[in-house]
């Protein structure tokens, strides 16, 4: 299982959402750079990296930002964050980045990120993002009629990547969540699932471990907020 260091942007700094309030971030002080020079030496096999003022069609632009991180790094890094068209799938792609995530896009014109897989095969990853047992998309402010098992059902037979699935209750720590959803969604598709919002202790990432189909995990919040190391992280995913 492939651990994900998250460096998600805002305004150039590295933050983190809390409940996904766009406007009240935490924010580390990290420079995004060194922060990813760091994971690389820590021993990360890709890097996860959120624009998030795209996300929010904010003015801030993080395009440069990122494309210097893809350019100083030498590990793949994959890209997130209000990828709506074709043709930024296909800037990001020249750009450098190892894969490119799109969410919003996958709700709204699911037919384009079929054909922008077939046109990237294995460089286009899937993001579902679901609270209350539905997909949510456009920052978390739209609430589709999906599950995300049917959701994520229409991209089996492609070539994807992957699928991100954020667990948003399981993210804002709600009593009654859990990790059936993804447990369900791991075991009922082939696609390569990757859990976001669930890994906040290294326990978390010993259980996922264990679950069936479950690639790799994204994590941001435990790692600059200091619950543990990446390096402790990678041990845990990789032992036997």
């Amino acid at each position: 299982m492939i651990i994900f260091p998250d460096i998600e942007l805002q305004a150039g700094k590295c933050v983190n959402l809390m409940r996904g309030q766009m406007d009240q971030p935490v924010i580390y002080d990290a420079d995004p750079i060194k922060a990813a020079q760091k994971f690389q030496e820590q021993g990360a096999e890709w890097l996860h990296v959120v624009d998030l003022d795209a996300v929010d069609r904010r003015e801030a632009d993080n395009t440069d930002l990122i494309t210097e991180i893809i350019k100083t790094v030498h590990i793949p890094v994959q890209v997130g964050g209000g990828i709506r068209t074709m043709a930024w799938i296909d800037e990001w792609i020249e750009r450098g980045a190892g894969r490119v995530v799109v969410g919003t896009l996958a709700v709204r014109d699911p037919q384009l990120v079929k054909e922008a897989i077939a046109k990237h095969p294995g460089k286009v990853v899937v993001s579902v993002d679901a609270r209350s047992g539905q997909v949510v998309a456009d920052g978390w402010k739209e609430t589709t009629v999906w599950t995300p098992l049917e959701f994520a059902r229409q991209f089996e037979l492609t070539d994807v990547a992957g699928i991100i699935f954020t667990d948003i209750d399981r993210d804002d720590d709600l009593p009654e969540s859990s990790l059936a959803t993804t447990t369900n969604m791991a075991t009922s598709l082939v696609i390569p699932i990757i859990a976001s919002g669930t890994v906040k202790t290294l326990d978390d990432i010993s259980t996922l471990r264990y679950l069936p189909n479950i690639a790799g995990a994204i994590t941001g919040r435990a790692l600059f907020g200091g619950a543990f190391s990446l390096e402790e992280a990678i041990e845990v995913a990789q032992s036997q």
